[in-house]
């Protein structure tokens, strides 16, 4: 019995842990700044857990029954939370915050309830340093056990709303496995918790074989277009929408292009840079995975190579399959010019040595610190070791009229590290204002003539797109480091402010 007891403690710690971290994880893909919402998500889920623990020391009888008890709670809140939470945000994003951490609060006073619970238990057959040891044994196994599945193998295979669903079914299952245990010491109450049980276990069931059709209804009303494609990976959450002709790419809730317009942006953040050199043959594109800044680099008939890099494989493949995605991107990943790695940027860039004439840094906007690494000094110098002698980068920089201070930031990251940097906007639609930033050693000059065909820019409006209104004229920041990361924070700040 107390070799059960312990396995139990091995499947409590794991599904303590999950479900703050799946709290993390929805907070992270709904609200951005993945540091911020873990660090006070698993703040003040340790916090709830000392209040539970503090508040077993009333539980003075019946100790079992009040133990399975605990466990039908958390597994069924536990197990429902990132359902709930995620329809409350479909429906009205306001109360979502002050919900989550409501929920947080309680998963965590329930789950500080459990080990001093189990202890105590044990405590009868056992000398309390052997309760102690081994039951924090299995605890710490447990949680290991859980944060390594997590990323590798639950949110990529199930999503966070039936990874939830599924610890909840395991918390029950403790129960349920509790309750045969003492069954002859919890007496006549032994037939009400395993009645009570079962209704949880159905419950969590049914809720887990419809979570595909339930996380399909709460996206219908984030996105007011047709969901044709949705998935998680362990890097974000990818949509794919529709209305009428229109396909839009939303990655984490963020939109990412729209079919009417992307053509405007893509074209401004490759030919303005491109068409002035003649003589590149060698193209990095570091993001991109949609093939769309790759299909306008391969309407110049003298490259010769390009290297994608994009960090999420299931981007990559989406784009090179889906025959609309791969119409719109005219098929630009399957071409023989192109070799696609899958890699952290970062990473990529320290540990290969090849240069090239023209670099295209195509990734989304910095609205965590994960992305804004990708926006730092650091960042800047090891690609400039990447470019020849004559090389050009582009950058996307968000918006100079949304987020002017942080547009400006990338701006001035870049010129601190000793390149010149030119920086530049489009009209895009869906967007509004749009800024690039060109990159180079020696300074640039704008293209007289386009070689290749173009639907938006023209030789004579390209020098519009290097002057900026007043309302988007340069500010004063602050660089952006690795070891700062104020960009997130100006980013964060200002589309908030949008967003009001």
């Amino acid at each position: 019995m107390n070799h059960a007891l312990l396995f139990s403690v091995f499947i409590v710690a794991s599904c303590g842990l999950a479900y703050e971290l799946i709290a993390g994880a929805l907070a992270s893909y709904l609200l951005g700044d993945s540091i911020l919402q873990f660090s006070t998500v698993i703040g003040a889920y340790l916090f709830a857990m000392g209040i539970g623990s503090w508040l077993s020391r009333y539980v003075e009888q019946r100790l079992v029954a009040r133990f399975i008890q605990v466990e039908l709670l958390v597994g069924t809140l536990g197990g429902l939370s990132a359902a709930g939470l995620f329809f409350v945000f479909a429906w009205s994003p306001a109360p979502f915050r002050v919900l989550l951490y409501l929920a947080v609060l309680a998963i965590g006073v329930l789950v500080g309830l459990e080990i001093p619970l189990i202890m105590r238990i044990l405590k009868r057959d056992l000398q309390f340093k052997d309760v102690v040891s081994q039951v924090l044994t299995f605890d710490y196994l447990g949680a290991l056990a859980v944060s390594v599945l997590f990323p590798i193998l639950l949110v990529p295979h199930l999503g966070l709303m039936r990874s939830g669903l599924l610890f909840g079914v395991l918390n029950v299952a403790v129960a349920l496995w509790t309750s045969w245990l003492f069954n002859a010491q919890l007496a006549t109450s032994a037939r009400r918790l395993r009645a009570q049980g079962i209704g949880a276990l159905l419950l969590l069931l049914i809720a887990f074989a419809a979570a595909g059709r339930l996380t399909s209804l709460a996206e219908a009303q984030i996105y007011n277009d047709e969901i044709v494609y949705s998935e998680s990976t362990p890097y974000q959450r990818i949509v794919v929408t529709r209305w009428r002709d229109d396909l839009r790419l939303h990655l984490n809730n963020n939109l990412q292009f729209s079919s009417r317009d992307e053509y405007r942006y893509h074209e401004a953040l490759v030919h303005p840079g491109l068409a002035t050199l003649p003589h590149a043959r060698r193209v990095l594109i570091l993001g991109g995975g949609d093939g769309l800044a790759l299909r306008e680099v391969l309407k110049y008939p003298q490259i010769e190579a390009v290297t994608l890099v994009d960090l999420d494989p299931a981007m990559t493949s989406l784009f090179s399959r889906a025959a609309p995605l791969r119409k719109l991107n005219a098929d630009s990943l399957a071409s023989p010019k192109v070799t696609v790695v899958n890699a952290d940027a970062l990473q990529w860039l320290e540990e290969n040595s090849a240069t090239f004439d023209f670099a295209v840094v195509d990734f989304p906007d910095p609205s965590n610190f994960a992305i804004g690494k990708l926006y730092s000094a650091s960042f800047y110098r090891l690609l400039e070791k990447h470019l020849n002698g004559g090389a050009l980068a582009v950058i996307q920089s968000t918006s100079p009229l949304y987020a002017r201070q942080s547009f400006w930031c990338v701006v001035n990251t870049i010129g601190s590290v000793g390149l010149v940097a030119t920086p530049y906007h489009a009209l895009v639609p869906s967007f509004g204002e749009w800024g690039f930033v060109l990159a180079s050693r020696h300074g640039y000059q704008p293209p007289s003539a386009y070689p290749v065909e173009t639907r938006f820019l023209t030789p004579e409006t390209t020098p519009a797109l290097f002057i900026f209104p007043g309302d988007m004229t340069r500010v004063e920041t602050e660089i952006n480091r690795l070891n700062n990361q104020v960009l997130v924070r100006y980013f964060e700040h200002e589309w908030r402010q949008v967003i009001r």
